[in-house]
C-alpha cells in the first residue's frame, strides 16, 4: 500500500484519521511516515510519526490503549488515510473515549460494540463504585462463577411464560459475559471469527 500514497506533498508525511470501526465515531488524528504505515499494516496496531518526539509511536506503547486495525483505506489523492479501528481502553490523553468532545458520547453502533467499550475503559479507569470494575478485580474465576449464575437464572425464566423475565436475564447473562471476555483479553470480533469460521463449516458439511 505504501506505493500508493503520496507522501510527498507533506514533506514525507500524510494525516491518517482513526474511526471507530464499530459507531464510525472518530477518535484522533496523527501522522504517518512511510515506515509506521508499513509498521501499521504489518503489526495490525495503528502507528504513527511523532513530530513532538520525532520517532515511530506505536499508539498504546505505554498505556496499553492499543488502537487495533480493521481497515486501511485512502483517499482519492493518495495523500490521506482514513484507518478503521478497535480501540482497546481510552484513545485521547485526558481518558476520553476521542480526542474530540463531541464524538466521545456519540455514535450510533450496537449497543453490545458500546457496552464493550465502557467495559474496556473501566479496566483502564476503575472509578470508584463502579460495578463493572469491582467484578474485573475478582478475576475471571469469579467472574466465570457469575455468567454460570446468570445461565442457570435465565434457564429457570425459560421454563415460565415471562418473556420480559427472559429477557431481563439475558441481558444479565450477556453483560456478565462481556465483562469475562474483557478480563481474558477476548474481543467480541474474535467470537464472531469463531461462529462466522464454525458457519462456513456447517454449510461445506
Amino acid at each position: 500500500m505504501n506505493e500508493k500514497v503520496d507522501f510527498d506533498k507533506m514533506n514525507g508525511l500524510v494525516p491518517a484519521v482513526i474511526q471507530d470501526a464499530d459507531d464510525g465515531a472518530v477518535l484522533m488524528v496523527g501522522f504517518m511516515n512511510p515506515d509506521a504505515l508499513k509498521r501499521t499494516l504489518e503489526d495490525g496496531l495503528v502507528t504513527f510519526w511523532s513530530r513532538t518526539k520525532g520517532r515511530l509511536w506505536q499508539k498504546g506503547e505505554t498505556s496499553g490503549n492499543y488502537l487495533e486495525v480493521v481497515s486501511v483505506d485512502i483517499d482519492c489523492d493518495s495523500d490521506s488515510l482514513l484507518i478503521k479501528a478497535q480501540a482497546r481502553g481510552p484513545v485521547c490523553h485526558t481518558g476520553s473515549r476521542s480526542c474530540f468532545p463531541l464524538q466521545a458520547n456519540n455514535g450510533t453502533g450496537k449497543v453490545l460494540a458500546r457496552l464493550t467499550r465502557i467495559i474496556d475503559e473501566r479496566k483502564v479507569n476503575a472509578p470508584k463504585g463502579s460495578y463493572t470494575s469491582r467484578l474485573l478485580s475478582e478475576g475471571p474465576q469469579r467472574m466465570g462463577q457469575k455468567v454460570g449464575e446468570e445461565a442457570i437464572e435465565l434457564a429457570i425464566a425459560a421454563q415460565y411464560l415471562d418473556k420480559q423475565r427472559c429477557v431481563e436475564e439475558a441481558a444479565d447473562l450477556v453483560y456478565h459475559l462481556l465483562v469475562l471476555l474483557a478480563a481474558k483479553g477476548i474481543s467480541l470480533q474474535d467470537v464472531e471469527a469463531e461462529l462466522e469460521k464454525r458457519m462456513g463449516e456447517a454449510v461445506q458439511s
